[in-house]
């Protein structure tokens, strides 16, 4: 598995495509729709928005919504990015059939059009991955095996063993070098391996038998198949035993240890590390930063220790699990089956049309990015939205300096840093070279490889080199947005800054609320447990005093407090300490937001609009940015590996501590959505 790394720390949006329902019906999609970004449709005014304001805001939304058979949750960011799929959908047919095509149109409508033609995929079936099982195969010795990895990282795409790649110097954040990674899990998280309870089991023997189910395809006998599974699911647990935890990532100085080479060699003494660089084509690297050294002597006990047949089992499985969805669609369904259906409850498969749309996105980003950001994101949308930062970011430097838990020498610091913060607005100011790249018409397969071993290439070229601090990590229509505390940058794709999450139509209000307080979450995440540990250089650095450290951790432990009461699915509650980032910024982030609307607008005369007040009108644009369905198979997965609460608490978890809120909708003491004693961060 070949990795980008650093720390970027993302709004997730819970991305979704389209319902399978309507896609008999949908089409590729010529100009983007419309949807205002404050609709009284999705509200539910019968409930007390003192008793329940996610519900208010969003119960219409969610019983007008159901989720779609073909996806795991349904979400507002989920439907703009399926309208921005199928957007992107339309160039892609033109690109496929036009003629006098340029370089960029060409890549990306063959690549598109190879990936449609199923039918050819379907007669290949396995014969594309042949080679590489073959050549597994041959491997005859423990020795020849393990001298195989170098060569299999290069050529290939799985996750085998461990993660490699380049990242940032989390030291100098000026610097590229290389990384080596925990890896090697077919489970979302090590958590899977780790848990007792009934469900954790259920799911290990739904894995192993997806395995043994992959092998079998792959034309191993069912008895055969059955024990290098049970192999497999054995080197997989000791590998997830060794691994952190996702609550013990989110401290960076314990994934950040440089070290020589030989170092590393220490560690893992069975792979010639010398000969991994120079066959990633990065000979001669002096140092590097190995994320997790425990796991690398887990590692190196499972290669000495393990049988050579079960060593063979284990890459065999891996790479056919990572081709399985560019093979035919045995190997596909499997998949989808296990993955999808079974963890997270989705009922079938995505149409062919989307599933190759989003893989050009994912691939030729950049080629394909271009054409939607001429046809989508206008001059004026983009001022607009700069223009919105800058204020967001005022407002916040002042709220630094009133801060009262904080010393002035810290306060200077941290408002020196807000000052360095880079702010991306829609797309690159340089786009991507896609030209050394080679996809043909007829090569599906090929075409997959090709591009994931460019990109892989492209990133590895990086090491030793400068940072290039211009460069974006999400493609222009994703609907996400992320801060990345070593960039010191807050990144908005064109993708997210559509109706219904920005709508340069409306007043101000919904725009503040939704837009504005997404800038100031993502804002707020260069002060977070992550980021507050970075410099405004980017560098892993501790700025802060001790006092000023505890103190910032007393004002989160009241949000993780509250957090920790929140239900997610059945009796599994938010996991607080995974999610205190995220929730953190929901707080500040709003707040920052109220504030720099407010002063936006001090002097213009503000009226009600569609019988909702101003202030009314901020609170319901932020509560419906968020508004969503989610199944509970999904929910469970969340549960576990993701660093966001559930939408429900992530409004109704922020307003009660915010008094504009109360004041905006009239609350009482003793509703619901009035606390007490509110936390206050920032």
């Amino acid at each position: 598995m070949r990795l980008r790394f650093g720390l970027a720390v993302a709004l997730w949006c819970g991305l979704a495509g389209a319902a399978s329902a309507q896609s008999t019906s949908l089409q590729p999609l010529q100009a983007m729709p419309y949807s205002p970004s404050l609709n009284v449709a999705d509200m539910d005014k019968s409930v007390d928005p003192c008793v329940d304001f996610y519900q208010y805001s969003c119960g219409g939304w969610m019983k007008n919504n159901p989720i779609p058979a073909d996806q795991a949750g349904w979400s507002v960011y989920g439907k703009l990015a399926q309208d921005n799929l199928q957007f992107l959908w339309g160039i892609l047919v033109d690109a496929s059939k036009a003629t006098n095509r340029t370089p960029s149109e060409q890549k990306v409508g063959d690549y598109f059009g190879a990936c449609m033609d199923e039918d050819s995929i379907n007669k290949r079936g396995l014969a594309p991955l042949k080679p590489l099982l073959a050549r597994i195969d041959g491997l005859k010795t423990r020795e020849e095996l393990v001298a195989y990895l170098p060569v299999l990282h290069h050529e290939q795409v799985g996750n085998f063993f461990f993660g490699s790649g380049s990242g940032q110097d989390l030291g100098d954040s000026s610097q590229v070098i290389a990384f080596i990674a925990a890896g090697g899990l077919g489970l979302p998280d090590r958590d899977y391996y780790t848990k007792t309870d009934a469900k954790s089991e259920e799911t290990r023997a739904k894995y192993v038998a997806y395995i043994a189910q992959q092998l079998t395809l792959a034309g191993e006998p069912k008895a055969t198949a059955e024990a290098d599974a049970a192999a497999i699911m054995k080197i997989e647990t000791a590998l997830a035993k060794a691994s952190l935890t996702r609550v013990e990532r989110r401290d960076p100085y314990k994934e950040y240890h440089k070290m020589s080479v030989e170092d590393l060699g220490k560690l893992t003494p069975s792979i010639d590390w010398n000969r991994y660089f120079v066959a990633q084509n990065v000979p001669g690297v002096k140092s590097l930063n190995v994320n997790q050294p425990d796991f690398q002597k887990a590692l190196q006990t499972e290669l000495t220790a393990e049988p050579l047949p079960a060593l063979k089992a284990y890459l065999r499985f891996h790479a056919i699990t990572a081709a399985a969805p560019s093979l035919s669609k045995d190997f596909d369904e499997a998949q989808f089956n296990f993955y999808s259906k079974y963890l997270r409850g989705v009922q079938q498969q995505q149409p062919r049309w989307k599933r190759c749309t989003r893989q050009v996105d994912n691939m030729l980003g950049e080629a394909l990015g271009q054409e939607f950001v001429r046809r989508t994101f206008g001059p004026d949308t983009k001022a607009k939205t700069v223009k919105m930062t800058d204020e967001v970011e005022q407002a916040m430097a002042g709220e630094i300096k009133g801060l009262t838990w904080m010393s002035d020498a810290t306060k200077q610091r941290a408002i020196e840093k807000l000052h360095l913060v880079r702010n991306k607005i829609g797309y690159p100011d340089k786009w991507r070279d896609y030209s050394k790249l080679e996809v043909k018409a007829d090569d599906y397969f090929g075409n997959m490889l090709r591009a994931s071993l460019f990109e892989d290439q492209r990133q590895w070229a990086k090491v030793g080199k400068p940072v290039d601090k211009n460069e974006w990590d999400m493609t222009p229509p994703t609907v996400n947005a992320y801060y990345n505390p070593q960039m010191n940058d807050i990144n908005f794709p064109a993708g997210v800054l559509q109706p219904p999450l920005y709508d340069a139509k409306l007043d101000d209000a919904p725009n503040y609320g939704n837009t504005g307080s997404t800038i100031g979450h993502e804002l707020t995440h260069a002060f977070d447990d992550e980021g507050r540990q970075f410099d405004g250089a980017g560098n892993l650095k501790d700025w802060w005093t001790k006092e000023d450290a505890e103190g910032f951790e007393k004002q989160i432990n009241c949000l993780r407090d509250q957090f920790a009461t929140y239900t997610i699915v059945d009796d599994i509650k938010i996991n607080s300490k995974l999610t205190s980032g995220e929730d953190v910024a929901d707080l500040g982030g709003t707040l920052i937001a109220y504030i720099a609307w407010k002063k936006a607008t001090e002097n213009q005369r503000l009226a009600p609009v569609e019988g909702f007040t101003p202030d009314q009108r901020f609170f319901i644009g932020f509560a419906q940015w968020a508004c969503e369905n989610e199944r509970p198979e999904n929910l469970r997965v969340s549960a576990i590996t993701n660093p966001h609460s559930p939408g429900y608490a992530r409004i109704n978890g922020i307003v009660t501590n915010m008094p504009e809120f109360a004041t905006a909708f009239g609350c009482k003491k003793g509703q619901p959505m009035v606390k007490e004693a509110v936390c206050k961060v920032w």
